[in-house]
């Protein structure tokens, strides 16, 4: 069954539905969110707001046309808007999301020192992309972590194409020149799906 039958059914009534559009998605949108909160710390708020996600999408199920988007790249706007309020929030309240404590369980095929590494690479890396601009950040994530192509994240960002490409040209750079100081060899592009595109 697409998304457009289960939509069209849940609009009928069959609200159970819903869940199978959750169960397709909730991982990909706690993933998006995870890397927009800006913090490592924040896994259980990321669940939190996808939640908040998917409650505000079934709400406004009854508005969804899917002749302006996909119901995925709807999602994905909503997710955005959620994250986007809660980091106003956070800011407003003056609350560092960056403090966390938050301590990356080590895998158990990786020695110890390889996990150092692998995390502080991680933590550069994350702290590069949180450097970004907004609109920076969400154009590269949507893209190295998302896997979306350009016309999806110009509808979720109201952009146009030329202008994600744009963004997405200054994300990499910007990233690219933070983090030349600390790697001699520019590894970040084979870092999590980093390549340039």
């Amino acid at each position: 069954m697409t998304d457009s039958q289960i939509i069209r059914e849940i609009k009928e009534g069959n609200v159970e539905l819903y869940a199978e559009l959750m169960r397709r998605y909730q991982r990909k949108i706690v993933a998006f969110i995870f890397h927009m909160l800006k913090s490592a710390q924040l896994e259980l708020l990321a669940e939190d707001l996808c939640s908040e996600t998917f409650y505000k999408a079934f709400r406004s199920l009854h508005s969804f046309r899917e002749v302006d988007a996909s119901f995925s790249t709807w999602l994905y706007t909503i997710a955005r808007n959620t994250v986007l309020s809660e980091l106003r929030k956070q800011k407003a309240a003056n609350v560092s999301l960056d403090e966390s404590g938050y301590v990356p369980v080590a895998s158990s095929d990786i020695v110890p020192e390889q996990e150092v590494l692998r995390s502080e690479k991680v933590s550069l890396v994350r702290e590069a992309i949180n450097n970004l601009p907004e609109k920076q950040r969400s154009a590269l994530i949507l893209r190295e972590y998302d896997q979306m192509d350009y016309q999806e994240i110009a509808n979720i960002l109201g952009q146009t194409v030329s202008s994600v490409k744009s963004l997405l040209f200054r994300a990499r750079a910007s990233v690219k020149n933070q983090l030349e100081p600390y790697f001699a060899e520019p590894i970040y592009e084979e870092y999590e799906g980093m390549k340039s595109r």
